[in-house]
């Protein structure tokens, strides 16, 4: 009989209890916030005109682009005003008419292209772009 017991005790001993079992089989359903907070329009906007005031290739100039309008937003004029400086910084008028062409995609009707160009008026005059390049047809904006 006290073998008996002694191994019983032996046992459950080398078993590990049903509460620890438990505890280390369920698995943590917790996530941990990333820590990142929501970046405001503004914030958003000095960042990039900062990056590009500092672009100094085309490389650096074309891969601001693509993050810039990457967002789920269209870039304010500020940032626009300073990627086109940007692209005839590294000489690429290319890439500023590409910069138009985004912002064309990026806005939702004719009239705020419109507004994008009108603002941008005094920049595009400086910097020696025609606005017949920028006022292709609109036939992407409402046609769905």
């Amino acid at each position: 009989m006290r073998s008996q017991m002694l191994s019983t005790i032996l046992r459950a001993s080398v078993r590990p209890s049903i509460v620890a079992r438990t505890a280390r089989a369920t698995p943590s359903l917790v996530r941990l916030a990333s820590g990142h907070a929501q970046e405001t329009y503004e914030s958003f906007s000095d960042r990039y005109v900062k990056f590009f005031e500092n672009a100094e290739d085309l490389f650096e100039v074309q891969r601001g682009l693509n993050n810039c309008f990457a967002h789920d937003l269209v870039p304010s004029p500020s940032v626009i005003e300073a990627a086109l400086r940007a692209s005839r910084r590294v000489n690429d008028f290319s890439t500023a008419v590409r910069i138009f062409e985004g912002i064309k995609e990026k806005v939702e009707n004719k009239q705020q292209y419109q507004a994008y160009l009108d603002e941008l008026k005094g920049v595009r005059e400086e910097l020696g772009t025609s606005q017949s390049i920028f006022l292709p047809a609109f036939s992407h904006v409402g046609s769905t």
